[in-house]
């Protein structure tokens, strides 16, 4: 067979976010879903998940897979592959999180900060009385990385990953504009996610410049990949510029209309399989199935 007659799949790099894109809402990966990225990994595509979740939260999701890839974590500050090697780490100065943590001192109950370690210490907060419904069944999830310090400050041995604001999302738009004003917007990038049907809202506060988008063009450039050969499916704000780099953008179905509503391609929910769908419009339907 020659060179030119190998039938190529018309993108080389897959990166899709977990939470709300993987995920079903059940949290679970559908059958359709894992064919579909299995698929693309057979056909020479390589994966990448790109996440908001701690690297080590997100681990037993990628191992499901059931093949090699790397993972970016933390809204793009940390990309390391399934069995630990790092390529990149992105911190928020410790300096820059004690402003931070000064800044939002009324919101001091709704403030998580991680770090890059896997034990004890991982997550730190002053208590858990502020904390809706949602963030607490995950704190409780992670009891065993969560230490308790007060004051916060006291933590800042070392630079953070990041910082986290969680709460209703009414309470979270108030923090939003605190941080709009705060004059801290040259040294730290603001993302949020929403899930309106737990009225929950996560608040992420990074290094200046640090986003999945960034990784993703990160990741892209140290492949050789041009961006028109990469695709990106997300469902909520923190994916906007992983999305808006990707030269073949999706939006899950189950996004906000304000999501929907901005030009990118709208494939189905992730009720209904919604990451598999798109793959499929990429790749093509499968031959006789």
């Amino acid at each position: 067979m020659l060179e030119s007659d190998v039938v190529r799949p018309p993108i080389r790099l897959l990166a899709a976010d977990i939470d709300g894109t993987l995920l079903n809402p059940e949290f679970q990966i559908s059958k359709a879903d894992l064919a579909a990225l299995r698929r693309a990994h057979h056909e020479g595509v390589e994966v990448l998940l790109v996440t908001g979740r701690r690297h080590k939260f997100a681990l037993p999701i990628a191992e499901q897979l059931g093949f090699d890839l790397w993972l970016v974590s933390s809204n793009g500050a940390i990309t390391r592959s399934l069995s630990g090697e790092t390529f990149h780490r992105d911190m928020l100065p410790a300096e820059t999180c004690r402003k931070l943590c000064a800044t939002m001192r009324e919101f001091r109950g709704n403030t998580v900060l991680t770090f890059d370690i896997e034990n004890k210490g991982a997550i730190v907060l002053e208590h858990m009385r502020d904390l809706n419904g949602s963030i607490q069944r995950w704190l409780e999830k992670n009891l065993q990385y969560i230490e308790f310090i007060v004051p916060l400050e006291n933590s800042l041995t070392t630079d953070p990953v990041q910082a986290m604001f969680c709460g209703r999302i009414e309470r979270m738009h108030q923090a939003l504009g605190i941080l709009a004003a705060s004059g801290l917007e040259k040294d730290i990038t603001v993302l949020r996610t929403e899930y309106p049907v737990r009225d929950l809202s996560i608040v992420d506060v990074l290094n200046q410049g640090c986003s999945k988008g960034h990784a993703l063009e990160r990741w892209a450039n140290y492949r050789g990949i041009p961006r028109e050969q990469v695709m990106a499916i997300g469902d909520n704000y923190n994916d906007i510029e992983m999305l808006a780099f990707a030269g073949m953008p999706f939006i899950m179905g189950n996004a906000s209309e304000e999501l929907r509503g901005r030009g990118w391609a709208v494939t189905l929910p992730n009720d209904q399989n919604g990451l598999a769908a798109a793959i499929e419009q990429v790749l093509g339907a499968r031959v006789g199935v």
